[in-house]
């Protein structure tokens, strides 16, 4: 390697805070996809066989020992007391970046489950982790895939996997919350100061740095949450302990991309209440909120904890209203135009019509009098109701005189054109099963320019077959 790998900063935090664990070596390991662009950001070179051995764990990256970290959290709803990272190692810093395995083998935290990833989730995660960042969404990285024959069961025998994953930092609201729950209030006063330091500089001025990094962190999830909506992008579990303290999009399992329009589609095929489902995601990261803020009480005033709580639902609402206003096109804002959005929200779940390509194809809607705007208009169920919004539509686009090629272009670049749809996941984890890895990277490339036309991928960009109906994630993917 060409970079100079360090210690986690983490470490500095004390024996309270993780538990020292070497990754369970990997049998012939393999490297399946290296992301050269992130490698490259990070100063990293890959060199050989010895690439597949650091990052399957089967080779140290540093002197230090890995370390996985203790955490605790509310899981569906529902206190579950300490977790941790179960299979999950952090193995060094480089660059600022922490570097993670994921799959490595068992933790002090595993809960005796087996501490590994199979092939099928892990090229989710380094897919989807992907494509959330060419989208431009606070994301975890992936930087890379290693494969191996060794078996792993689950629902049946598969084989086992590691994604390499990067981020500025994996903590997680989980983190505070076990220290509060605990009543080791000594602890949570070290994991914020080290936070604020690290991570939140600016809170450092502040009065009160606690209550600024809250309120930070308050406007960091509302922001991603509303951008999650914009895109379609489902989680699926959202746990306490799966929340970023960084506001960054963190433990890629049973997430989906809507196709056909639902506000109440379930991605998470685990999740039988419906939880998780789409349009529920704003209030559970409300709710994953007064978690954190619950679990940071012994060094706040309660009072300024639910002021800045209260500040959520106006943060994402601005949020929220810009996104849509840009897939739009609108450069101006007016009153009614929550009450023109709402009304395409009901065309659009009437019909299931699908999401991307709907916002896509009105990227490319005419102004001029007369425009059938046809290959729009046929996306629909009900036209005549889509011909009445279309009017108010135009009449707001001329009203704020806006131009048709330079809206064109400006909505191009927020409505993306290729996502990660669950059937181009399959297609990518049938080829590699099989161990043919170019569909796997040719779908990294195509998802890392989301909002490129990119003519020669346009099967990717399709509506799912109907086999694809069929497919469904759970916990365990």
């Amino acid at each position: 390697m060409s970079s100079a790998p360090i210690a986690p900063a983490y470490r500095q935090l004390g024996a309270a805070f993780f538990s020292e664990v070497e990754p369970t070596p990997l049998a012939s390991p393999r490297m399946l996809a290296w992301n050269g662009a992130l490698a490259e950001e990070l100063g990293l070179v890959p060199q050989g066989d010895d690439a597949a051995a650091i990052f399957a764990g089967n080779q140290p990256l540093i002197a230090q020992t890995p370390i996985a970290t203790v955490y605790s959290g509310h899981q569906f709803g529902v206190w579950a007391g300490q977790l941790g990272d179960g299979r999950a190692i952090l193995l060094a810093e480089i660059g600022g970046q922490e570097v993670q395995l994921k799959g490595a083998g068992p933790t002090p935290y595993s809960r005796r489950a087996d501490g590994r990833a199979v092939l099928r989730s892990s090229i989710r995660e380094y897919l989807c982790s992907e494509a959330m960042h060419g989208l431009g969404i606070p994301t975890t990285r992936a930087l890379a895939l290693v494969g191996s024959p060794e078996p792993v069961w689950r629902e049946t025998q598969e084989t086992a996997a590691v994604v390499t994953r990067v981020a500025p930092s994996f903590l997680r609201f989980g983190h505070f919350e076990h220290f509060f729950y605990g009543d080791d209030h000594a602890s949570l006063r070290r994991l914020c100061d080290f936070a604020i330091s690290r991570y939140f500089p600016s809170c450092q001025s502040a009065a009160e740095p606690v209550q600024a990094m809250l309120e930070e962190v308050i406007a960091r999830t509302a922001s991603l949450i509303a951008r999650w909506q914009a895109v379609g992008f489902c989680h699926g579990v959202m746990n306490s302990d799966n929340m970023s303290l960084l506001g960054l999009t963190l433990d890629y399992g049973p997430f989906g991309f809507l196709d056909g329009f639902d506000g109440g589609h379930i991605c998470n095929h685990s999740d039988h209440s419906g939880r998780y489902a789409y349009g529920n995601q704003p209030q559970i990261g409300l709710f994953n909120l007064h978690c954190l803020a619950q679990a940071l009480l012994p060094l706040l005033d309660r009072d300024a904890a639910v002021a800045a709580l209260k500040g959520y639902q106006p943060l994402f609402e601005a949020e929220l209203s810009e996104q849509f206003s840009a897939k739009l096109g609108l450069a101006s804002r007016e009153t009614e135009d929550w009450d023109l959005l709402i009304r395409l929200f009901d065309l659009l779940q009437a019909g299931r019509t699908d999401w991307t390509i709907f916002w896509r194809q009105l990227s490319a809607f005419d102004t001029n009098e007369g425009a059938a705007n046809t290959a729009i208009r046929d996306l629909l169920i009900d036209r005549d109701a889509f011909d009445a919004w279309t009017r108010d539509y135009r009449a707001r686009l001329l009203r704020e005189g806006s131009v048709d090629q330079a809206r064109h272009i400006a909505m191009q670049a927020v409505n993306p054109k290729y996502i990660l749809r669950q059937h181009l996941a399959e297609q990518a984890i049938r080829q590699a099963q099989q161990g043919d890895y170019a569909v796997l990277e040719r779908l990294r490339e195509i998802l890392s320019r989301p909002f490129d036309e990119q003519m020669e991928s346009d099967e990717y960009a399709q509506l799912p077959p109907d086999w694809a109906a069929g497919l469904s994630v759970s916990c365990s993917s």
